[in-house]
């Protein structure tokens, strides 16, 4: 189920003239952001990583998330859509830890700027998107059609998480 928390959206009249930015977010390491004012992606960039604090590998880097998001919010009246996933059958212990580990961090940084989130699981976007049942590049596909603004940064087989963030974002 969908779930939302931080300050309550519902409650503010539509006359604020403030601009609004939806923030998609497909989360992990290999994951990325999206930013959607209502007509156009803004911008797409990978998920920061770092040098993992603890173990070997990378992990979200919470400082430069921080950063990006200021950034792509610039004094906008921001909302975060992310995806709600969890582990899956047969993934190994330590990659599930780090992934649940990615997605703290993101709650984390969302929270500490007081970006409002919602959850939104993979079924529900994708079916909005007309994606349900198809494979992972009908997403960078339909992506490029819809946004061909950022077209030139979903080129590649591997940028699957990009255009998830973009659907997400859409949805959101």
């Amino acid at each position: 189920a969908d779930r939302e928390t931080g300050p309550s959206t519902t409650d503010k009249k539509d006359d604020n003239p403030m601009k609004k930015i939806i923030l998609g977010f497909d989360p992990g390491q290999t994951g990325a952001i999206a930013a959607f004012d209502g007509e156009r992606i803004e911008a797409v960039i990978d998920m920061p990583t770092m040098t993992r604090l603890h173990g070997k590998g990378q992990q979200v880097d919470p400082y430069t998330l921080a950063t990006a998001l200021i950034d792509l919010c610039a004094g906008r009246e921001a909302t975060a859509v992310l995806e709600a996933v969890s582990a899956m059958p047969g993934q190994g212990v330590p990659s599930t830890f780090h992934f649940g580990e990615s997605v703290g961090v993101v709650l984390g940084v969302l929270g500490a700027l007081q970006i409002p989130v919602r959850m939104v699981t993979p079924a529900k976007w994708k079916k909005a998107a007309g994606l349900l049942g198809r494979d992972k590049d009908a997403a960078r596909t339909l992506a490029i059609q819809l946004h061909p603004e950022v077209a030139d940064q979903l080129t590649r087989k591997k940028d699957t998480g990009r255009a998830d963030a973009v659907g997400i974002a859409r949805f959101g």
